[in-house]
């Protein structure tokens, strides 16, 4: 199975954000990590949360039945953006059978994009022929 999810925020949106709730904007829509990870680098953190949406939608759900919290955008070994799921997104996924996730950031001056696949085992599997085992 594979199912994918995009989205694109202004980075302007998420600085206004930022600005104007303060500690619990970064609250609300970050780990603690990922706050340590980003500090104060709005691309960064516009990135995240398009990343977080294209979960949602990959989900199938969007945000709302998972927190933005549930979703952690974290840095691989080789600095790459790497998905960790919690609580209920951890176990929507599980259910819907999707065990591996990619996601792919990116910024321009004005705006972040992210792109999510999302890979699981349907239960059906096909030997080398292509049949049914």
């Amino acid at each position: 199975m594979l199912r994918t999810g995009v989205d694109m925020i202004e980075i302007e949106r998420v600085r206004r954000a930022a600005e104007r709730h303060g500690d619990r904007f970064y609250r609300r829509f970050f780990t603690e990590a990922e706050r340590t990870l980003c500090a104060d680098r709005f691309d960064s953190l516009a990135a995240r949360v398009a990343a977080k949406e294209a979960v949602g939608k990959a989900l199938g759900t969007g945000i709302g039945v998972v927190g933005w919290v549930e979703i952690e955008v974290l840095r691989g070994d080789r600095g790459e953006p790497r998905l960790v799921l919690h609580g209920a997104a951890a176990q929507l996924a599980a259910k819907l059978g999707l065990s591996e996730w990619s996601v792919s950031l990116t910024h321009t001056e004005r705006d972040a994009l992210a792109f999510v696949v999302a890979m699981g085992y349907t239960g059906v599997r096909t030997d080398e022929s292509g049949a049914n085992e």
